[in-house]
C-alpha cells in the first residue's frame, strides 16, 4: 500500500514544482550540562600521572530494564571498552587492579619470593599503586529516534539519532569529594531514496556503529567538563 502511494506522488510530481509533502520530526533538547566543552585543549599531556581505579563503567542492570535493546546489542560492553581506552588516551592516569583474584596472586608470588622457592625475586614492598581515584561511569540516558521528510522532487530522506548519556564520577579515596559529570553523546545516520527505489519502502536499519561513536562523544563532554575542574584545583597543570 505504501509503494502504491509513492508512486502516485511520483506521477504527481511530474508537473509539480519541488515541494516537501510530509515531515516527521522529534523536538531535541540538551542541558547545560550535558553541552560539549573543547576536549583538545586537555589533550598532549605529559605530566605527572594519578593512579585510578575503575570501579565500574557500562550499562547498570536498571537501565537494562529499560531498554532491553542495549543488552541484546551488547552495548556494555562496549561502554566499558571504550571508557578504558578513553581514558588511557587521555595519558592522565594510571590504573590500579580492581579484581581481587589477581591482587592475591601478587601477594602469592611476593611471598613465594620472600620463601626463596622462586626464581626469580619480587620485592613489592613500597612500591604498589593504591588510587586515587575511584571511577563509575554509567549510562543514564538511551535513545534512537527517526525523522522523514518526504519531498516531491527529491524523495524520501530519513535520519536516525542515536543518543548515548554517560555520567562519569571520580571520588577521591582520601576525603570522598566526588568530581562528576555528564555528558550527551549523539550520532546520526541519514539515508536519501528517490521514489523509484524499493528501499523507500522499508524501515530504516540501525547501525551498531553508531554506539561507539555516541559513547565517545558523550566521554568527550564528561571529562572534559572534570579534568577542566580538576585542573582549576591544582590537580592537574593544563
Amino acid at each position: 500500500m505504501k509503494k502504491l502511494l509513492l508512486l502516485l506522488i511520483l506521477f504527481l510530481s511530474i508537473n509539480v514544482s519541488a515541494q516537501t509533502i510530509g515531515k516527521t520530526q522529534t523536538e531535541q533538547y540538551k542541558a547545560s550540562f550535558e553541552t560539549a566543552i573543547d576536549i583538545s585543549q586537555f589533550m598532549d599531556y605529559e605530566g605527572k600521572q594519578i593512579p585510578i581505579q575503575i570501579l565500574k563503567a557500562g550499562i547498570s542492570d536498571e537501565m537494562y530494564e529499560m531498554y532491553p535493546e542495549l543488552k541484546e546489542k551488547r552495548v556494555g560492553l562496549g561502554v566499558a571498552n571504550i571508557s578504558m581506552e578513553y581514558l588511557e588516551n587521555l595519558n592522565r592516569f594510571k590504573f590500579t587492579e580492581d579484581k581481587t583474584e589477581i591482587k592475591n596472586r601478587m601477594v602469592k608470588q611476593f611471598q613465594a619470593s620472600q620463601a626463596g622457592i622462586s626464581e626469580n625475586k619480587l620485592d613489592g614492598r613500597g612500591k604498589i599503586n593504591l588510587a586515587e581515584y575511584f571511577v563509575t561511569i554509567e549510562c543514564y540516558d538511551y535513545s534512537v529516534s527517526e525523522d522523514e521528510t518526504i519531498n516531491l522532487k527529491d524523495g524520501v530522506k530519513n535520519m536516525m539519532i542515536t543518543r548515548l548519556g554517560l555520567q562519569v564520577r571520580f571520588t577521591n579515596a582520601e576525603t570522598g569529594v566526588v568530581f562528576g559529570a555528564s555528558g550527551l553523546g549523539e550520532a546520526k545516520t541519514t539515508r536519501e531514496l528517490t521514489f523509484l527505489s524499493d528501499a523507500a519502502v522499508d524501515e530504516m536499519k540501525f547501525n551498531q556503529s553508531t554506539i561507539s561513536i555516541a559513547t565517545k562523544k558523550a566521554l568527550d563532554i564528561a571529562c572534559a567538563r572534570i579534568l577542566d575542574r580538576m585542573i582549576k584545583k591544582g590537580i592537574f597543570i593544563k
